[in-house]
């Protein structure tokens, strides 16, 4: 089923329900779907066709989505960049996509034009903006006087929908091909797993050029009722006002977020109690966020764990009355395979230590352009992770390190996470990420990066004596370096790359 199809359903269903919200504005089902409709016949008259590659650049607004909508009903491929990303690494997506075409605004315009030096063959500019500059167009001004199309282009299952370039945190950004098949299995297996009611509001904060933003999005297409709040960016007052304007059910966030609600100076101001369901993925949430937050705020938050190439689809703890096991990534998604996997590719069982593994509809068909790369994560049906965990014998997931973060000292083998937990567990700490460093004695040793809360100074004594409490002696970090902020992409996820080279 073409993706797109599944919003016209919805449409059908619900013309006049409300179901956007953005920049304070109110948009009906039906309100969505002509805007979009009208797109369809933009793209057309600029060449765009079946698939076709479509950038799309922007913040998070109402326009994503109805780029998203048009380009999939003309079976063409939404790219959706992020704006963040430095010149020469869009200037890359630009290239390996092949894109003739980016939706944007004129605020990322020398980011576009850097990008076309490198990309030749990105000739048309579509801005979402009034004024735009000589041989450029305006998004509105030709959607606005174009005719709706009704027509959605029949496509396979197999048929590409997206090219979501990964983060790139531990190197270079591969673009992930994503089918309407695996995005139509994500909505539903969404759907069928959390359980969660209808008619609920929920906050989209996440960024919609990312596969967790995406597919929260898309999540709501077996729904009924439902209305989405987008925020452009993520900010405190913005968010708590939201939740309480709009009696926001469901908000999904990341871990460093949730850390900066917890300093949030005055959250007695706002009602908070109303969000039912607070999730959290993309990241490794520690325990000592989650227990801050319940204390501070009363809220449960479900973590869940998926992946680009999964289609940020993997497992989550169960929202149905089901234990949350705190820590735990939760049980597979209804339709997902999980399993664990040792060095020599077999499948092993509960509390073993070993690679996880995925199977199931939502994962990618590969990376573009670089079968060498995909024959190395998709092995016998099998997407290896790169996620190193156990599975308990509730059948519930934990993650203990990823492979290729693992410090080996001495010939033994440190997780990462197990030093974070202890460093996140100190008062003054709002933030922690632990890398190897090469030694001359023990081949690697252990270097810890740490923010402190606002107002709070902390030596390195100090936190070394905090991590004596926890930790043995071998795992103690061998340089502690301070910072103002980790550094960190789109979604929070602390960029150990850029760590590495400092």
């Amino acid at each position: 089923m073409n993706i797109a199809k599944l919003r016209e359903l919805k449409v059908l269903q619900e013309p006049e329900q409300v179901s956007f919200v953005s920049g304070g504005r109110e948009m009906t089902n039906y309100e969505f779907l002509s805007q979009a409709r009208r797109l369809v016949t933009v793209l057309k008259n600029l060449g765009v066709e079946r698939g076709d590659r479509v950038i799309v650049q922007m913040p998070n607004c109402v326009e994503v989505l109805q780029s998203f909508g048009a380009i999939w009903r003309l079976g063409a491929v939404a790219v959706p960049v992020n704006y963040l990303l430095k010149d020469d690494e869009i200037a890359s997506i630009y290239a390996d996509s092949g894109a003739k075409v980016v939706i944007s605004v004129k605020d990322f315009l020398p980011k576009i034009q850097a990008g076309q030096a490198k990309a030749p063959q990105m000739k048309t500019v579509l801005l979402v903006n009034d004024d735009v500059p000589d041989g450029m167009y305006s998004f509105h001004a030709l959607v606005d006087k174009a005719p709706e199309t009704a027509d959605i282009e029949d496509v396979a299952d197999d048929d590409l929908a997206a090219l979501i370039y990964t983060a790139g945190t531990t190197g270079q950004s591969k673009g992930v091909m994503l089918t309407h098949g695996s995005l139509y299995a994500n909505s539903k297996m969404s759907y069928e797993s959390t359980k969660m009611p209808h008619g609920m509001t929920n906050i989209t904060v996440l960024p919609l050029c990312h596969a967790y933003g995406i597919a929260v999005a898309n999540s709501g297409l077996f729904y009924e009722r439902t209305k989405s709040v987008i925020l452009n960016t993520f900010d405190l007052e913005t968010l708590f006002a939201s939740i309480d304007k709009y009696d926001a059910k469901l908000v999904a966030l990341v871990p460093t977020m949730y850390v900066f609600m917890l300093m949030y100076p005055n959250p007695n101001n706002h009602d908070l109690s109303r969000v039912k369901y607070w999730m959290c993925g993309s990241a490794p949430l520690s325990r000592a966020t989650w227990d801050s937050f319940y204390e501070r705020f009363g809220g449960k938050i479900f973590e869940g764990w998926g992946l680009s190439e999964s289609g940020a689809s993997g497992s989550a703890n169960p929202c149905d009355g089901r234990p949350i096991k705190v820590g735990s990534i939760g049980i597979p998604f209804v339709g997902m395979t999980m399993g664990i996997m040792d060095d020599d590719g077999k499948l092993i069982g509960d509390n073993q230590s070993g690679e996880i593994v995925l199977q199931g509809p939502s994962i990618m068909k590969g990376y573009w352009n670089k079968p060498e790369e995909t024959a190395k994560v998709l092995i016998d049906g099998w997407l290896h992770t790169g996620d190193v965990g156990y599975r308990d014998e509730d059948g519930y997931y934990w993650i203990t390190d990823r492979k290729k973060d693992l410090i080996i000292k001495g010939g033994e083998n440190i997780s990462p996470r197990t030093i974070e937990e202890a460093l996140y567990a100190h008062p003054k700490v709002a933030e922690a990420s632990v890398i190897a460093v090469k030694d001359e004695v023990y081949g690697e040793n252990i270097k810890a990066f740490v923010s402190l809360k606002p107002g709070q100074a902390a030596t390195v004594e100090e936190i070394l004596a905090h991590c004596k409490t926890k930790l043995a002696n071998f795992f103690l970090p061998q340089e502690i370096v301070f910072m103002d902020a980790l550094p960190k992409n789109l979604v929070g996820k602390i960029l150990k790359k850029e760590l590495r080279k400092l």
